[in-house]
């Protein structure tokens, strides 16, 4: 790969949200903005090798994306209301909320409107701000890639017909938005954390950069609300350990076997600030605020030896309560294993309907391991590796599996 080449996929990291998003306010068409910035990256592919790479790559993908979009509705004939906008008349179509003025974020608000139903505004913030394919996307949801082609297509079709305003909300809407932008914000974060297409970095950084980025600015908007702030600590504690969870020879290092040394402690003291904070105020925490907490106990401890396993469980019992899903109840096994055994934990492994989620299946290869059974992990190493895109994640599970004993 040339110098230019990797100049061209960094700026795609960066950039891509913040030009789809740009076009999307002048245009307000989803369409018409994902293309035009496609075509713009496709023009960059084949100038930059020439003339060089611009001063201001973003800029230059920015307004050459828009004379392709103003190019296209010339063509097509419909430059009226499109393109008075395109012009970028004064912009009164959205009202910044004190000094937050935003495209992605308000293109995260557009893509979580309540009009929408909450799967499809997921799948469509991944998609426009988060960048991610179509694939990645049916990945994380366990579906077809059609079915989710389909729900985005129509998602765009919906927003264009409803005349859904590209703007942040109004501060007394924001509550009831908020629930739906912190999932796809902690989505896109989670895709960077460990990324689930085998044709990119195992860790993508400028996804959990971006979605840390939008999440203060999130809580710029609502300082007080409970879980904007365990998000956010959730987010830092996680993104504290990024430079220890992948091995020089690109394998998954686990967080019992992590350089220590190597966490990020500014953002470590941070969230867990941010996490001391929420606990003194006395309010009941929600979801992103006991999974902050869970983090926090984990990066308190110095080595692994140290880890408060009982605190832990303690915290899970109380995610439980509050969110009862399969995956949840997966990881508070995890914790039970430290706790009560690798038998006690795989009575409430099994049985969970998560037969398509790699973890699943690598959890249950580990406390089998643990068992001695062999050949039945072995069997689950084997189908937590047909499923795992992550190369990271699939280079040490074919590791674990390889040293178990033979037959």
């Amino acid at each position: 790969m040339t110098d230019v080449d990797e100049a061209i996929t960094r700026v795609h990291h960066a950039e891509w949200a913040r030009v789809v998003a740009t076009l999307a306010r002048q245009f307000a068409d989803l369409d018409l903005a994902e293309e035009m910035a496609a075509e713009a990256f496709a023009t960059a592919v084949e100038r930059w090798p020439v003339d060089g790479v611009p001063p201001n790559p973003g800029g230059w993908l920015t307004t050459t994306a828009h004379r392709k979009a103003i190019d296209r509705l010339r063509r097509e004939a419909r430059r009226g209301e499109k393109h008075r906008e395109a012009l970028m008349l004064p912009d009164d179509t959205y009202e910044p909320l004190g000094d937050i003025d935003d495209d992605r974020l308000r293109l995260v608000f557009v893509c979580c409107h309540p009009a929408l139903a909450p799967e499809v505004r997921i799948a469509l913030t991944l998609r426009m701000v988060g960048g991610l394919t179509v694939p990645e996307i049916a990945r994380a949801f366990l579906v077809q890639e059609s079915t989710m082609g389909q729900r985005i297509t129509r998602a765009k079709a919906k927003i264009k017909a409803a005349k859904i305003p590209y703007r942040v909300p109004l501060r007394e809407d924001l509550p009831a938005r908020v629930t739906g932008v912190l999932t796809v914000l902690y989505l896109i974060f989670n895709e960077g954390y460990l990324a689930s297409n085998p044709e990119k970095d195992p860790v993508r950084a400028d996804l959990t950069a971006e979605a840390i980025r939008l999440t203060r600015l999130v809580r710029a908007l609502m300082p007080a609300d409970g879980e904007v702030i365990g998000l956010l600590a959730l987010m830092l504690l996680t993104e504290a350990r990024r430079a220890a969870r992948v091995s020089a020879s690109g394998e998954l290092v686990t967080l019992d076997e992590q350089d220590r040394g190597a966490w990020d402690r500014e953002l470590i003291a941070e969230g867990h600030a941010l996490v001391r904070a929420r606990l003194a105020s006395g309010q009941a925490p929600g979801r992103y605020q006991i999974l902050a907490a869970i983090n926090a106990v984990h990066t308190d401890a110095r080595d692994i030896r140290d880890t408060d396993w009982s605190q832990i469980l303690a915290l899970y019992n109380q995610l439980v309560r509050v969110d009862p899903s399969p995956i949840v109840r997966l990881n508070r096994a995890i914790a039970l294993a430290e706790l009560d055994g690798p038998e006690v934990a795989l009575a409430q492994v099994d049985g969970l309907p998560l037969d398509g989620y790699h973890i699943f299946h690598a959890t249950r290869a580990d406390l089998l391991r643990r068992l001695g059974r062999s050949e039945q992990s072995r069997a689950a190493y084997d189908r937590a590796i047909e499923l795992t895109g992550n190369t990271a994640e699939t280079a040490y599970l074919i590791r674990r599996r390889d040293q178990l004993a033979g037959p």
